[in-house]
């Protein structure tokens, strides 16, 4: 009977370490948006997640992250700039540690690769 116990609790033991090793899209990520037109502009967002909401705060458009979710690999949020949102979608490369984000600009879809800023 201990030795079931001791067993089920190693296991379950095993169990929580890996799921607590799961990658995250939670942090600091950076990457550059390159316009049509050449120029290029540089992006650091700060994210916090919990329980399928994605919050934080974008550097390029400048502001808070609102609106966020996170439905398993994906994200998407908005960025409000002079009253209105910016889309961002978004999915998460655990295996690369890298994010693809596109952002929709002026009625142009602009795609970066974020990775994560381990600084």
């Amino acid at each position: 009977m201990t030795k079931k116990i001791f067993t089920t609790a190693a296991l379950l033991s095993c169990l929580l370490v890996s799921f607590k090793a799961l990658p995250t899209v939670e942090g600091k990520w950076k990457g550059t948006f390159k316009t049509p037109d050449g120029n290029e502009y540089p992006v650091t967002y700060n994210f916090k997640a919990q329980s399928g909401m994605l919050g934080g705060v974008a550097t390029f458009p400048k502001g808070s992250i609102i609106n966020g979710k996170v439905e398993g690999t994906e994200i998407s949020f908005d960025v409000p700039v002079y009253g209105s949102p910016i889309m961002h979608t978004g999915k998460y490369y655990s295996q690369a540690d890298s994010i693809g984000m596109d952002i929709q600009l002026n009625g142009k879809k602009l795609h970066a690769t974020l990775l994560r800023d381990n600084e």
